[in-house]
């Protein structure tokens, strides 16, 4: 079993991630990762996760490489490509032992109390998020966009790390947590700027993270969430949203629209690091394999689009996706 690092930020939080991605010394049910808890100058926690120089000789990797040769690859990504960043999913390696309830729209808007708790656990959580690095799959994905052999990029992932990564104009599918709306007058804000103001009504405020979750917030205990405060908009007095889809609420139209026009124009799909169990994603599987566009998925574990796949490959993408850049000659500079 991963063991957990503790280490407390400037809040007085005190950070206990259930994954082995922010483990002090390696992890051996996880070999090709070491990963170091460092101090960022103003005593919080960092992660710097190192990935090893580990080269693969899989049958399916030529069948990969084959596919993306060809050009004309729309990429779709899940929280699997980040778990090397230290952000754990939740169907994966690094979420499977971990139970977790995600907020849903319906609760969000219908409970203050449930506002106050979402905001109490992302509050904390997005600290995690904003600190966490591009890793060698993302980068990976961006020299191969440099290299033209793709059409575009549709991820699922909240954390702005492909764009970190250098990708270029990324289909954010469920929004970012870099981002704020006001639900009342629809205006977008900077994550930054209401973190500020979270910290400055909640300066005695003190919790312990037990787990970090892939959406941006965290477990805490109960007793901890009662004495945190929320803001409103300052602008209307509305109620504010991370700028990301909940569970229960719709992607809205025109975004969904980009990645079906995306998918319908690509020559092939490839999945990365998504186990597909949730329609949002799967669905843009299910029209490429309607229209007869190849499908590759690259995972570490089984997913539900394996049956519409023409390449499987099993491994940490963090790996395998340097391994296709150099199999296929393409390096990114910078």
């Amino acid at each position: 079993m991963c063991s957990p690092s503790r280490a407390p930020d400037p809040a007085g939080v005190t950070y206990a991630p259930a994954s082995c991605l922010v483990s002090p010394t390696p992890c051996p049910e996880h070999p090709w990762l070491s990963a170091r808890l460092g101090d960022d100058g103003t005593g919080g926690q960092t992660q710097t996760v190192h990935l090893a120089s580990t080269s693969m000789d899989l049958p399916d990797l030529d069948a990969l490489a084959a596919v993306v040769a060809e050009g004309g690859v729309a990429v779709l990504s899940g929280a699997g490509l980040s778990t090397e960043s230290g952000i754990p999913d939740y169907r994966g390696p690094s979420g499977a032992a971990r139970p977790s309830t995600p907020m849903t729209y319906q609760a969000f808007t219908g409970s203050a109390a449930a506002r106050r708790r979402y905001w109490a656990r992302s509050h904390l959580g997005w600290r995690v998020i904003a600190r966490a690095e591009p890793n060698a799959g993302h980068r990976a994905v961006a020299a191969l966009q440099d290299a033209s052999l793709l059409t575009g990029v549709i991820t699922q992932n909240v954390d702005g790390l492909h764009t970190g990564g250098g990708a270029r104009d990324v289909v954010e599918l469920h929004g970012n947590l870099d981002r704020v709306i006001c639900l009342g007058c629809g205006r977008l804000s900077p994550r930054a700027d209401l973190d500020r103001r979270l910290r400055a009504v909640n300066r005695a405020w003190r919790a312990r993270v037990l787990a970090v979750n892939p959406d941006g917030d965290v477990d805490l205990p109960e007793q901890d969430l009662d004495a945190f405060r929320t803001v409103d908009c300052d602008v209307c007095g509305g109620v504010l949203k991370p700028d990301v889809v909940f569970f229960g609420e719709t992607v809205p139209a025109d975004r969904v629209a980009a990645c079906f026009a995306l998918v319908e124009s690509a020559r092939s799909l490839v999945v990365l690091g998504s186990s597909l169990t949730v329609m949002s994603g799967y669905r843009f599987v299910l029209h490429a394999a309607k229209r007869g566009t190849p499908v590759a998925i690259v995972n570490a574990g089984p997913t539900r689009g394996d049956a519409k796949a023409q390449v499987r490959v099993d491994g940490p993408l963090g790996v395998v996706l340097p391994n296709l850049v150099d199999r296929l000659g393409t390096v990114r500079t910078g």
